[in-house]
């Protein structure tokens, strides 16, 4: 971080050195970025255009490399299909746009599903992502939901598989 003077006023520049590493922040919205533009089955030379700039710039934005401003937010909200919210869910150190989540005290009644078993980083895994984008290309809503039931009723089964030794 450098200060500088100009005119009484103190102005505080936030720039990365060539050698420093991307800020966590800038790497959780790249990663999201990404996992986005690989649900939908988009390359980033298709992004790249969508948003006027080169498929190498789309490239340093999801490592991180290259900072993603307020108004290129806002493009690539529009171009995946999400809210600006959506990259910043999962910045590590609970700076995430979703607010807290309340504490467990009691169990849920009706039909509220039980989060324990959820794992926020579940959408991170190459596996979910082709699974959801394989889900998206059933064309036909009513097999849609057969699938979206096998899975479901596959997921609350008990595990009959031996442990591996």
């Amino acid at each position: 971080m450098t200060e500088s003077v100009n005119t009484g006023l103190v102005i505080r520049e936030n720039r990365q050195s060539p050698t420093s590493s991307p800020s966590p922040i800038d790497v959780n919205v790249g990663a999201r970025i990404r996992l986005r533009r690989t649900q939908l089955g988009m390359s980033q030379e298709k992004l790249g255009d969508a948003l006027r700039v080169s498929f190498q710039q789309i490239q340093k934005y999801e490592r991180g490399m290259n900072r993603v401003g307020a108004s290129r937010l806002l493009d690539l909200s529009r171009a995946l299909g999400v809210e600006i919210g959506f990259f910043y869910e999962g910045i590590p150190g609970g700076y995430g746009a979703s607010p807290p989540t309340p504490p467990r005290a009691a169990p849920a009644f009706g039909f509220a599903e039980s989060q324990e078993e959820f794992s926020l980083d579940a959408p991170d895994k190459r596996e979910a992502q082709d699974l959801i984008v394989a889900y998206y290309r059933i064309s036909d809503p009513s097999v849609r939901t057969r699938v979206l039931d096998l899975i479901k009723s596959l997921g609350t089964a008990p595990d009959t598989r031996e442990p591996a030794a």
